[in-house]
């Protein structure tokens, strides 16, 4: 590796890294993911090879309240699909909860742990 660094993970703060690795891995579609020692760390390797995605337990977690700035965002994922309205579906089936579906072409969803995520069809 070279003096330029390349995405390895992206990592969400959470109340219980194991549980939200479940979702995202449930909604990917990604092997089973790996769970450091004590719990406080879990990573989704991604299988094509980029950027996975890492969970780190923090005790007093305080969810995004999108779209307000009172505890902002900070970050989201989104998840491109071709099929809007199935991902939909699916997505409420694993635990996800809507937050916005004004948009065409793309909808805005919170994780089990409310961090916010989109599907784009774009």
């Amino acid at each position: 590796m070279g003096a330029v660094p390349t995405l390895g993970v992206v990592a969400l703060d959470c109340p219980d890294p194991v549980a939200l690795a479940g979702f995202y891995r449930a909604v990917l579609e990604w092997d089973a993911p790996e769970v450091a020692e004590d719990g406080h760390w879990v990573t989704l390797a991604n299988p094509l090879g980029g950027a996975g995605i890492a969970f780190q337990r923090v005790p007093d977690h305080r969810p995004p309240s999108w779209p307000s700035a009172e505890n902002p965002q900070q970050l989201h994922l989104d998840l491109n699909v071709t099929d809007l309205e199935a991902a939909h579906e699916r997505v409420l089936g694993l635990g996800a909860k809507l937050l916005d579906d004004e948009p065409k072409t793309f909808r805005v969803y919170a994780d089990p742990a409310g961090h916010p995520f989109c599907l784009c069809a774009c």
